[in-house]
C-alpha cells in the first residue's frame, strides 16, 4: 500500500535505532526543531494548552484540531505525531470517529491515552481500555493512510497502586490490539524501561523523559527504546525562565530575570533564512 511521503518517513524511523521526537507547540517552535535536523515533530496538548491560557487536557477536540493542522502546514516535510488525548471520547465509537477527524489533518502518527481525567476512576477499566485500542487501530486502517497508532498507558501518570505490573498488562494487551507503538510514559528507572520493552512483544516503544533521569539517548536505544518524546518539557523550561524574570520584576525591581537573554539576532537570522527557503 502506498502512504504519503510524511506516513512513510515516519514508519520508517520506528523499523531500526532510536529517534528522539520533540514537541513543539506552535508555529515557531515547530519551524525550529525542523532547523535543528529532527526528523519527526509531536504536538505537546499541555504545551498548547498553555499557549491558549488553558490548563492542561483542558483544549476541546475542534482546537486541538485546528492547531495540529496549523502544525502540520508548518513543517509540510516532515512527520507529526498528534497528542490526541484520550481520543476526546469514552467510547470506543467515539474514540474511532474522532480518531478519523485527527487523520484528516494530515498527521502521520496519533496516540490514544487511557487516562480517563476523572479522579474518582483515572484508568479506563481494562476491557474497555483495549476496546478503545481496538477501535482506534480499525478507524485508522478504515482510512487507508497508514497513521502510525500509539497506544498509551498512564498506570505511572495517575498514581496507580501497582504502576509497573499494570502498565505491563496493558502494554501487552494494547500491542495485541493493533497498536503500532506502545507507550507507558512514567517510568524513571532503566529496569522500569526495560519491563515496558519486553511487554510490546518487539513493537517500538517510546520513553518519555521530561526530566533529567540521568539517561542519555544511547541508554534508552541500548534499552529497546525505539522513540523517545520529550513532552511538555520544552514549554515548560520556556514558562520557567518567563515567570522567574517576572518573578524578579515584581518583587524585586530587578531585571536579572533577562541575564544572558541574546534569542534575538539567532532567532530573527533563522525565521528569515527558513522563509526565504520556503518562499
Amino acid at each position: 500500500m502506498t502512504y504519503s511521503p510524511q506516513v512513510s518517513a515516519f514508519r520508517a524511523l520506528h523499523e531500526t535505532g532510536c529517534f528522539v521526537l520533540p514537541n513543539p507547540w506552535d508555529i515557531g517552535t515547530a519551524r525550529w526543531l525542523r532547523g535543528q535536523g529532527f526528523k519527526a515533530l509531536a504536538s505537546t496538548s499541555a504545551g498548547f494548552a498553555f499557549t491558549q491560557g488553558r490548563a492542561d487536557q483542558d483544549v476541546p477536540r475542534d482546537m486541538m484540531l485546528t492547531h495540529l493542522v496549523e502544525l502540520v502546514k508548518a513543517v509540510p516535510d516532515l512527520p507529526v505525531n498528534a497528542d490526541f488525548e484520550n481520543g476526546y471520547a469514552d467510547t470506543s465509537d467515539g474514540v474511532a470517529a474522532n480518531v478519523k477527524l485527527c487523520v484528516a489533518t494530515g498527521v502521520a502518527g496519533l496516540s490514544i491515552e487511557d487516562a480517563t481525567g476523572r479522579r474518582d476512576e483515572p484508568l479506563y477499566d481494562f476491557d474497555l481500555a483495549v476496546a478503545r485500542i481496538r477501535a482506534a487501530r480499525r478507524a485508522i486502517d478504515e482510512t487507508g493512510s497508514g497513521v502510525v497508532l500509539t497506544a498509551r498507558a498512564e498506570c505511572f501518570l495517575t498514581n496507580h497502586p501497582d504502576a509497573l505490573n499494570e502498565a505491563v498488562r496493558r502494554i501487552a494487551a494494547y500491542a495485541e490490539a493493533g497498536a503500532d507503538v506502545l507507550y507507558a510514559p512514567g517510568p524513571r528507572t532503566p529496569e522500569q524501561i526495560a519491563a515496558i520493552v519486553a511487554a510490546a512483544g518487539g513493537k517500538p516503544v517510546n520513553q518519555l523523559i521530561y526530566a533529567d533521569l540521568g539517561l542519555s539517548v544511547a541508554d534508552v536505544e541500548a534499552l529497546g527504546v525505539r522513540r523517545i518524546s520529550i513532552g511538555a518539557a520544552l514549554a515548560r523550561a520556556a514558562w520557567a525562565a518567563f515567570i522567574e524574570a517576572t518573578r524578579l520584576i515584581n518583587e524585586e525591581g530587578s531585571f536579572r530575570g533577562f541575564a544572558g537573554n541574546g534569542a534575538s539576532a539567532p532567532l530573527n537570522g533563522f525565521f528569515r533564512s527558513d522563509l526565504k527557503a520556503r518562499s
